[in-house]
């Protein structure tokens, strides 16, 4: 199947053809695309941590169980999002793939990260959701709209500033960092000073009920509780890889400036967000008392401190633009990375490439049902569920890359993506997220104790370190290449190859020998091709 056709094309046709469009979403991101600077790359990858979604999660769960069981499940997700996000980045740094483009090499095959695709697309539109709420809270709030036509403005105005991909996105992030932090740094600024709200105050808070949970001030159910909904972001790794993959190569950057701005893009944002939760549970605990349960809405609480030592209108305005622009910053994020999930999965589905910009429209479309839904109210338990298969795949994918690649040496040097030399299916990777997933979804309803119940999401991390290494061992590495490649992406040859199918020049590591048209072709009219049976790997 060609991207090219006889008749002229519509303005669509050139749309979905313009890689400024499309980043390369289906596609190892060429070295001359990758022309920012890793300090510009990380600034825009770190647009994440801006969120207020830790303001609202943090308050959630403070106010059900406390500050300190809150805080205590926060610094245990955040470990393993660090631990497990380093080698991730690392080989997206390294070999400039997305998440899906990096799993289908990690363990799962060129089907089996279809399913990651479709995990990853659902986190990614659950914050949408989660991340637009909060705005829409700040829209009806400060001008009096109804909620569900504020939910429908946020969702509308994300269209155009996701549109264009990585070249917009790298500057709206970096310019708006100065005013996210003003607007954060005063009302914190004015309880730490002037709020009379001591550490002992905080850490003493037992939620809203007034007292601490049952057993005492610590309840080790309530921090697992605490843990096993945070433990779902362990998948926004993927979403730092979308941007971790533009960072240049070694010889375009000091190597130290590289290491440092590729930690701090990809599982960097997770220090980010220890701080910013922990601030977020200071807050809630100091304006629960006053305001109750709204002050799991970060607007409102922000209204309420800005109010302490503004003017209420000065005060409204500031919560006002403060949600705002903390929102975007997130929900582009969540949109691109969303429509570069449903691309990858629905080319190999349908064998057609539709276009990033119609799976952004699909995003925007299921992020906006959502809200209307008012899914965030079920903000802890949906996130507490979502974990049990999240953390089963990202477990699969560092497990492959640490034990299987590192230390068992089993599977192949360098990453490997392209359809025409991967299986379908490597149980590796795949068969270990089933396993770990199901395990770990029976523990949350119940099936192993109360115990495990609260801390399921750890049983996918133990059966996924275990099952991963152990199938790899069994399967002898076999089922990681069906055939070698003639270029492999470790390769350090930089020449361009024309593709046999759609006449453009293509990196060799964006390339494939293809029997069927008897030539070169790039990965993407080989992820579409519906009609070659699979001829080179028979």
């Amino acid at each position: 199947m060609s991207l090219t056709t006889a008749k002229p094309e519509n303005w669509y046709s050139r749309l979905i053809k313009n890689e400024q469009v499309e980043d390369y979403s289906l596609r190892y991101a060429p070295a001359a695309f990758r022309r920012w600077s890793p300090a510009i790359v990380a600034s825009a990858g770190l647009g994440a941590s801006a969120a207020l979604f830790p303001f609202a999660i943090s308050a959630v769960l403070t106010n059900a169980s406390g500050s300190a069981n809150a805080l205590i499940g926060n610094l245990i997700a955040v470990f393993f999002c660090v631990v497990t996000g380093i080698p991730i980045a690392r080989d997206i740094a390294k070999y400039n793939l997305d998440m899906d483009l990096l799993t289908r090499g990690a363990g799962f095959g060129y089907l089996g990260s279809t399913i990651t695709s479709l995990i990853y697309a659902t986190f990614t539109f659950i914050y949408f959701a989660f991340e637009g709420s909060i705005m829409g809270q700040g829209l009806s709030g400060t001008f009096g709209i109804p909620l569900w036509f504020s939910y429908a403005i946020v969702a509308v105005v994300i269209i155009p500033m996701v549109t264009f991909g990585m070249s917009f996105l790298a500057k709206f992030q970096a310019w708006s960092w100065p005013i996210w932090a003003a607007l954060l740094a005063l009302p914190a600024a004015y309880v730490a000073g002037l709020g009379h709200h001591s550490t002992a105050a905080w850490f003493g808070y037992g939620g809203l009920s007034g007292k601490p949970s049952a057993g005492g001030l610590i309840n080790i159910s309530s921090i697992g509780l605490a843990a096993a909904a945070l433990m779902s972001l362990l998948a926004q790794i993927g979403e730092q890889a979308d941007y971790v993959r533009f960072m240049p190569d070694g010889s375009a950057a000091p190597r130290g400036a590289l290491k440092f701005w590729t930690f701090m893009s990809g599982p960097g944002w997770a220090l980010v967000f220890l701080v910013t939760f922990t601030l977020g549970s200071y807050l809630a605990s100091y304006a629960a008392p006053h305001i109750g349960a709204a002050s799991n809405e970060p607007f409102q609480t922000f209204v309420y401190i800005y109010d302490r030592f503004l003017p209420h209108w000065l005060g409204l305005t500031c919560a006002f633009f403060l949600v705002v622009v903390a929102q975007a910053k997130i929900n582009v994020t969540n949109a691109y990375s969303g429509s570069l999930s449903w691309s990858n999965f629905f080319s190999r589905i349908l064998h057609r490439h539709y276009g990033r910009f119609t799976w952004l429209l699909l995003q925007i479309g299921i992020g906006l049902v959502l809200m209307e839904a008012s899914v965030f109210k079920e903000m802890a338990a949906l996130l507490g569920f979502y974990s049990n298969v999240a953390v089963a795949w990202i477990t699969a994918v560092f497990a492959d890359l640490t034990i299987n690649r590192k230390l068992l040496k089993i599977g192949p040097s360098w990453i490997e993506f392209r359809r025409g030399y991967l299986y379908d299916f490597n149980p590796v990777g795949f068969g270990s997220m089933i396993i770990a997933s199901a395990l770990s979804i029976a523990a949350y309803f119940g099936a192993f104790g109360p115990l495990l119940a609260a801390y399921s999401p750890f049983v996918s991390v133990l059966v996924a370190l275990i099952a991963t290494p152990a199938i790899a061992i069994l399967t002898k590495g076999k089922y990681y290449l069906k055939r070698t490649p003639e270029q492999n992406v470790a390769s350090t040859s930089r020449g361009t190859l024309t593709c046999s199918v759609c006449a453009s020049d293509f990196e060799a590591f964006d390339s494939v020998h293809c029997p069927f048209h008897k030539g070169s072709v790039c990965s993407l009219c080989c992820t579409i091709e519906s009609s070659c049976g699979d001829l080179c790997k028979a």
